[in-house]
C-alpha cells in the first residue's frame, strides 16, 4: 500500500498495488480521507518550517492520524497489504541548503498498524547531491510499460507544484541510460488554491469554472518566465513557495482574471520545460488534481503541440497515481533496488532511498 499527502494538502490518498518492484501486475482498491478545515489550517501554518520548529509536532501528529485512519479503512476493505509506503507531508524542500522535510514518523505507523513501513524516501538522495524530487519517475516508467506504450511519452502531475517525467518505454529498466528524464516544471495548483482561499475563503476553484470566465494577463506570464529556475538544466526541483512574486503579479487583477493568468503561467512553465526533453513526447498524460481544472487543461492544449490527455483515458487512476507510486517505490526500497538516478533527481549515481521500520 502507498499513501500520499501532496502540497495541495486536500487530504490523504491510499492505494494498493501488486508489484515485485519491477513490473506492475495489478492495481487494487483505493481510498481518500480529506483534511478538515482545522487540520488543513494547522498544516498550512507549518509550511516552510523545519523539524526543529515548534509548529511542526502538532502538524506531524495530524499527518500521522489521518494516514492511520485512511489506511485502517482501506485494510478493512482489503487486508492484502504486506508493506506500506509512507511519504509524509512535505513542509520544506531546500536540497542545496537545509535539505528536505517530510513530517510524519513511519515507526509510529508501523507500531499502530502492525505493518512494515518504508518512509523518508528523499533524504538519501539529497544527501548524495540529488534534488530529492521528483521521486515518481521510476513508477511512471513502469506505468508506461503497463499500458503498452511503444514510443516516448510524458507524464505530467499537476499537484501544488507541477512535475514531469519523459519516459522511453523501450528501455527495460527505469535507471537505464536514456530511460527517464524528470523535473519540476513550476507552480501548478498551489497559487490558484492560495488565491481562492485568500480572496473567497474557498479551498479551490471547483473545476476551474471561475478561471475559465477570466482572461489572461500576458505581462504577468512574461515576467514569470524570466525567473532563473526556467534557465536551469534539469533535473531540478521546487518548493511550494519558490515563486512568491507570482501572487503579487496578479494582485490587482479580478479573481477570474488572476486565476486564468495563474493557470496560463502553469501551462507556460510546462511548455518551457518540454524544451528540455531528449525528443518530443508523442503524448502528454496529465494526472493530479490539476487535470480537473478546465482552465489549466485548456491552457496546456493551447500551448503544446502534442495531444494532452487526462491519464484516466489510459485506464490509470490520475487521482491515485502518486499514492500508487509510493507503494511501488516501497517494494523497491525493501528489495534493495534503486529509486532515483542522475536523470531524475541529479544524484551522482542511481540510489535507493528510504528507511524501513518494522513493528516491534
Amino acid at each position: 500500500m502507498g499513501c500520499m499527502s501532496g502540497t495541495s494538502m486536500d487530504g490523504v490518498d491510499a492505494a494498493l498495488v501488486e508489484t515485485d518492484g519491477k513490473v506492475i501486475t495489478a492495481f487494487g482498491p483505493t481510498a481518500f480521507q480529506p483534511y478538515d478545515d482545522h487540520q488543513r489550517q494547522t498544516l498550512r501554518s507549518a509550511l516552510g518550517k523545519w523539524h526543529d520548529d515548534p509548529e511542526v509536532p502538532k502538524a506531524a501528529r495530524i499527518v500521522e492520524t489521518v494516514h492511520r485512519e485512511v489506511i485502517a479503512r482501506l485494510m478493512l476493505d482489503d487486508p492484502a497489504a504486506r508493506l506500506l509506503g509512507f511519504h509524509g507531508q512535505t513542509f520544506a524542500h531546500d536540497p542545496r541548503g537545509r535539505g528536505t522535510h517530510q513530517a510524519g514518523d513511519g515507526q509510529v505507523l508501523a507500531q499502530t498498524l502492525g505493518l512494515p513501513v518504508v518512509w523518508d524516501f528523499r533524504s538519501a538522495d539529497v544527501g548524495l547531491g540529488g534534488e530529492g524530487a521528483p521521486l515518481v519517475p521510476f513508477f511512471h516508467h513502469a506505468c508506461a510499460r503497463f499500458i503498452g506504450a511503444d514510443a516516448p511519452l510524458a507524464f505530467l502531475n499537476l499537484g501544488g507544484v507541477g512535475n514531469i517525467t519523459w519516459v522511453d518505454p523501450g528501455k527495460q529498466a527505469p535507471d537505464a541510460p536514456g530511460a527517464c528524464l524528470a523535473f519540476d516544471t513550476g507552480p501548478a495548483n498551489a497559487p490558484l488554491d492560495d488565491l481562492m482561499q485568500a480572496r473567497l475563503g474557498k479551498s479551490r476553484d471547483e473545476g476551474g469554472a471561475l478561471a475559465l470566465s477570466g482572461s489572461v494577463h500576458v505581462p504577468v506570464i512574461d515576467t514569470f518566465l524570466t525567473h532563473p529556475y526556467f534557465h536551469r538544466i534539469p533535473p531540478k526541483s521546487l518548493d511550494r513557495n519558490d515563486f512568491p512574486d507570482l501572487s503579487d503579479g496578479v494582485a490587482r487583477l479580478s479573481a477570474p482574471d488572476a486565476l486564468r493568468t495563474l493557470a496560463a503561467c502553469a501551462a507556460a512553465a510546462v511548455a518551457r520545460g518540454l524544451e528540455h526533453c531528449p525528443t518530443p513526447p508523442t503524448r502528454l498524460l496529465v494526472s493530479g488534481g490539476g487535470r480537473h481544472n478546465a482552465a489549466l487543461m485548456t491552457e496546456l492544449r493551447a500551448r503544446l503541440p502534442m495531444p494532452v490527455d487526462d491519464i484516466d483515458t489510459t485506464g490509470l487512476n490520475g487521482d491515485m497515481l502518486e499514492a500508487q507510486a509510493f507503494a511501488y517505490l516501497a517494494v523497491r526500497v525493501a528489495r534493495g533496488m534503486t529509486t532515483s538516478s542522475p536523470s531524475t533527481t541529479g544524484v551522482a549515481a542511481a540510489v535507493g532511498g528510504g528507511t524501513v521500520s518494522h513493528p516491534e
